[in-house]
């Protein structure tokens, strides 16, 4: 069975920096777009991030863009999501997504990263 997990969150203070990592079991990753959401309280789920399997970056959510950035090193089989001046209204599940080109199913979330930003 195919999972996906995913690490980095934490606490941190408005204006800080985090990193945050996806990988798979499988190696499913160099096969796969890959995105990041992201789920606060009381919200519904939004796109942040993806990335084709081939390093193309889609356009990142308005909220985000100049701050956060995806990138993947299929050779170590993982996302990555480097997120700078982060702002309380950051503070969400942060999930990774991955849709696999040769799996089926497809489809693969992760369970979430919490990231806290305080003010």
């Amino acid at each position: 069975q195919v999972r996906v997990v995913e690490s980095g969150g934490g606490l941190v203070q408005a204006g800080g920096s985090l990193r945050l990592s996806c990988g798979s079991s499988a190696r499913i990753v160099p096969r796969s777009a890959m995105a990041w959401f992201r789920q606060a309280p009381g919200k519904e789920r939004e796109f942040v991030a993806g990335i084709t399997w081939s390093g193309t970056s889609s356009p990142y959510a308005d909220s985000v863009k100049g701050r956060f950035t995806i990138s993947r090193d299929s050779a170590q089989n993982t996302v990555s999501l480097q997120m700078n001046s982060l702002k309380p209204e950051d503070t969400a599940v942060y999930l990774c997504n991955a849709e696999c080109y040769t799996c089926y199913p497809s489809n693969y979330w992760g369970q979430g990263t919490q990231v806290t930003v305080s003010s």
